[in-house]
């Protein structure tokens, strides 16, 4: 059981994801929304759940373990790669995105959302690889974003941007010689999504084909924050560019997966027919 501020540590199990595989037991994250000196606190509860979930749990992944309504009926754990913080305040405040959540926890009770999970084996063997580059960066695309943003990333010796790209994974063409210009100094260039839910496909349209015909590599459904995290640990392995982007676009902890969940997208929508009559079939 790792304690941790809330604010990262959906960074931080990214990171524990791509540098130790293959855990024989559960590697659980916790920590609170609101301190303990507080009526309304979740850490105790937040860390009876892990806990248990770490003691009794047979899901041998990096997890984080947090209220899952704003209530503390349950907890709830997240995959690491999977994870993101969603709200500024609320003690529910992590979500899965793009997939579901591993379980769901009671302090009497651990009840698995999913059945294809890594399960804890004693005679697992641990690996264990730290390297990790630092020179890397996220671009948060916007509108009338200026060339020189990319060309001051590039002559500052940063190796690695992750860009967040609009709708399927776009940026305009002013920045297309700058971006030309980091793919020839040797940097690598990958795209994900602003949107959170959803692929990058960038074959749709002329933009997102020319996009990666500058070097640009989409990233399907991984989320900003953890492709951040994957490309700090993938160019701490290698600097070759074909090695990187195998590393980068074969998935480790389901950083990509092959489809969302039916309504997941929609949980957001509070009040929608659909969407109530979903949450109420989950509490049957």
């Amino acid at each position: 059981v790792i304690g941790h501020g809330t604010d990262t540590m959906h960074h931080t199990a990214a990171i524990l994801t791509f540098m130790v595989q293959h855990p024989p037991v559960p590697i659980v994250m916790v920590g609170s929304q609101r301190s303990s000196d507080r009526p309304s606190s979740d850490a105790a509860l937040n860390l009876i759940h892990a806990v248990k979930a770490a003691a009794e749990s047979d899901i041998a992944e990096v997890m984080v373990c947090m209220f899952g309504p704003t209530s503390d009926e349950y907890g709830l754990l997240h995959r690491g790669t999977r994870v993101r913080k969603m709200h500024s305040s609320y003690r529910s405040t992590f979500r899965t995105i793009g997939d579901v959540p591993l379980a769901m926890i009671r302090r009497d009770a651990i009840t698995p959302l999913r059945h294809d999970y890594r399960r804890r084996r004693s005679d697992r063997n641990v690996t264990i690889n730290t390297a990790f580059e630092e020179k890397v960066t996220i671009l948060y695309y916007y509108p009338n974003m200026q060339p020189d943003i990319v060309d001051a990333i590039v002559e500052k010796g940063y190796r690695g941007i992750v860009i967040a790209g609009t709708g399927l994974g776009h940026v305009n063409k002013p920045l297309y010689p700058a971006l030309q210009r980091a793919t020839d100094a040797g940097v690598h260039l990958y795209m994900t999504v602003q949107t959170l839910w959803g692929y990058t496909q960038m074959y749709v349209y002329e933009t997102g084909r020319e996009i990666m015909g500058l070097g640009v590599i989409p990233l399907a459904n991984m989320l900003p924050e953890v492709a951040y995290m994957k490309l700090c640990w993938a160019l701490g392995q290698s600097d070759d560019r074909e090695e990187v982007r195998g590393i980068m676009q074969t998935p480790i902890g389901d950083e990509i997966t092959d489809r969302e969940p039916y309504n997941g997208y929609l949980v957001y929508q509070g009040e929608i027919p659909e969407v109530q009559e979903f949450l109420r079939s989950v509490h049957r």
